[in-house]
């Protein structure tokens, strides 16, 4: 199980949304890069970052962040946000972007998903956010008539990396996950589907280590990160110790 601390993006800055709400945005920090920086000497393997912006847009919007971000650790990065044209992923993927998230193209342009996957085998995530059982697109602002399930079976032969299942009901508000839909996603496919939305306190991370969860093969935390409810040597020992130093 892989622990990702996340870093949206918004203008520039860190920071984290209250259910995806861009009017409730809390800022975290000026210094996206400063803070990868921080996570990557904290001991996490990957980072998780996101175009906040890029999504309602549907195209990039912070770049020069991205960039720094990249420039700045050495460890993986996978971004999603505004990734809908080739061009774009292909120019992050060559910039040194490890994992791309595509979440709206994977509603409106499936084929798109299954030509970058073909293209960039290992390299391809799927974003699946969820309202209320129904996909959410540009950048959440609408949902489709889509179940996450569906959608996830959509590209079980297309060679998908991950898909990261986000319950937006539960994002930024320190519910804890929503570990239920989340299994539901991960036995009905046979994609690894990491998890978003609500991670809360050291709680949440041992729920994860659980037999029952060995399906979910990661999670994303952001604000309880940034709060400080959730100490990441403490989060990373865990995990160490229930799967082997090498799968934190």
């Amino acid at each position: 199980m892989i622990l990702y601390p996340a870093i949206d993006l918004k203008e520039g800055r860190c920071v984290r949304l209250i259910q995806g709400d861009m009017a409730q945005a809390k800022i975290f920090g000026d210094d996206p890069a400063a803070q990868a920086a921080i996570f990557a000497e904290q001991g996490f393997s990957w980072l998780h970052v996101v175009d906040l912006d890029g999504a309602f847009a549907g195209a990039p919007r912070n770049a020069a962040a991205v960039e720094a971000i990249l420039g700045r650790v050495t460890i993986p990065v996978q971004l999603g946000g505004g990734i809908r044209e080739m061009k774009t992923l292909e120019g992050w993927l060559a910039k040194g972007v490890a994992r791309v998230i595509i979440g709206t193209a994977a509603v409106r342009d499936p084929e798109f998903v299954r030509e970058a996957a073909r293209k960039h085998p290992g390299r391809i995530a799927v974003g699946i956010d969820a309202k209320d059982g129904r996909v959410a697109v540009e950048g959440w602002a609408q949902t489709s008539s889509m179940t996450a399930e569906e959608l996830g079976r959509r590209f079980e032969d297309a060679g998908v990396a991950a898909i990261i299942y986000t319950d937006i009901a539960r994002d930024g508000i320190l519910k804890g996950l929503n570990v239920e839909m989340t299994l539901a996603l991960a036995q009905a496919v046979r994609i690894p589907v990491i998890a978003s939305g609500g991670l809360a306190s050291i709680d949440d991370v041992h729920r994860l280590l659980q037999p029952d969860c060995a399906l979910i093969a990661g999670a994303i935390t952001g604000r309880a990160l940034y709060d400080g409810r959730i100490d990441p040597e403490a989060a990373l020992a865990a995990i160490a110790a229930a799967r082997g130093p090498a799968s934190c």
